[in-house]
């Protein structure tokens, strides 16, 4: 698992454009005499082991496409791809799963059930790869499926998750603002874009604070703000961007209205025009509570010694949503962090994983398809 996490780690391809990446995964299936299904969502993988014994089907899914990121760090594995590397743990997450499916491959005569590998590209990009492996068959007779994430937030020889909802959905916006530029001695002469830009940074923090139930879990983060040319010049335009997460529906409904009233009203207000695009992100991640109590029984099981029960939610979001729209299952972290939590964090350039981690994930995908495998 190592030496497959450590060559996918060093040649990282896009949301989609995995195709390296497939060819590996697809070969090395094949080669363990798996049933293979190419060119899933484009880049995406579906394979079937076929146990002896009877039994459910059972899915297991690795995320497979790496981030637009100058990797920064200095290691024998560093990506070889200018600006584009493996900062969120997908090339760990597929390597643990091809070492999940070399096992089964291994012991297919002690296999209860079916179990299905998916490899799905696209994670990081809306509208993600799940909706369209879905699309493309990939659920076609499973029974329950499951995943998990590498987490470098969580210590090493760690592993949590939570019944209901697990971690948020994610929407972007996208703000640009309309002024009239002009110069900077002269200001009663322009439209001065950034000013307006600044007060809508203030004004939509608001949102949370006095528009969501406190009671009720929402983020709203501006992660971009662009204007301006030069020392002396007013901005004739302004562009923001960021993301809104939430939990349910109804609070992501409010912080959208609220959203799109308060970049209208501030705009009138300073004599700006605005274009303003939104868009939805992912489904929350809403675990299913039997297949949660299970996998945190067999978390206790495997990691006595670590086992810390249900965790807190988290507002990153995940597009294995869409696959428990569709079936019961479970999503849950595996700790990769170093103990002291100085791991970089997800999507840094200096982001690693401790790769030691990827034998605990393989343990535990193993013995929840196992045991959810031989439920009557």
């Amino acid at each position: 698992m190592v030496k497959w996490r450590r060559h996918l780690h060093q040649h990282p391809e896009l949301s989609f454009q995995e195709y390296k990446t497939s060819l590996m995964i697809a070969d090395l299936l094949e080669g363990w005499g798996l049933e293979v299904r190419r060119g899933v969502a484009g880049t995406g993988i579906v394979a079937k082991l076929r146990g002896d014994l009877p039994g459910r089907t059972i899915a297991l899914r690795a995320d497979i496409d790496a981030l637009a990121i100058q990797d920064a760090k200095e290691c024998a594995y560093r990506s070889t791809v200018t600006g584009v590397m493996h900062a969120c743990g997908h090339d760990g997450h597929t390597a643990q799963l091809l070492g999940v499916a070399r096992y089964y491959s291994l012991h297919k005569e002690e296999t209860a059930g079916t179990r299905v590998f998916l490899f799905q590209p696209g994670e990081e990009v809306l509208p993600g790869g799940a909706i369209r492996m879905i699309e493309d068959g990939a659920l076609e007779g499973v029974d329950a499926i499951y995943g998990i994430h590498l987490w470098s937030p969580l210590a090493y020889g760690t592993a949590t998750t939570r019944p209901g909802p697990f971690m948020a959905t994610p929407d972007e916006f996208e703000i640009e603002i309309i002024g009239r530029g002009g110069h900077g001695g002269l200001p009663h002469e322009s439209k001065d874009a950034l000013v307006v830009g600044a007060s809508l940074v203030m004004a939509l923090q608001t949102i949370v604070a006095r528009n969501v139930n406190p009671l009720e879990s929402a983020v709203l983060s501006i992660g971009r703000f662009t204007a301006g040319s030069a020392n002396n010049v007013i901005a004739s335009s302004c562009k923001l961007s960021g993301t809104i997460r939430s939990f349910n529906k109804e609070t992501r409904s409010v912080v959208r209205k609220r959203l799109e009233k308060i970049v209208k009203n501030c705009c009138e207000m300073y004599d700006c025009e605005y274009k303003l695009r939104y868009f939805e992100g992912y489904p929350p991640v809403v675990n299913d509570a039997k297949e949660a109590v299970r996998v945190l029984r067999i978390i206790s099981e495997v990691l006595p010694e670590t086992a810390t029960g249900p965790c807190e939610p988290v507002m990153a979001g995940e597009d294995f949503s869409y696959y428990l729209e569709q079936k019961p299952g479970c999503f849950f972290f595996v700790g990769a962090g170093v103990e002291d939590g100085s791991s970089a964090p997800h999507h840094h350039p200096l982001f690693d994983i401790e790769e030691r981690a990827m034998l605990h994930a393989a343990q535990l995908l193993i013995s929840v398809a196992d045991d959810s495998a031989q439920d009557v």
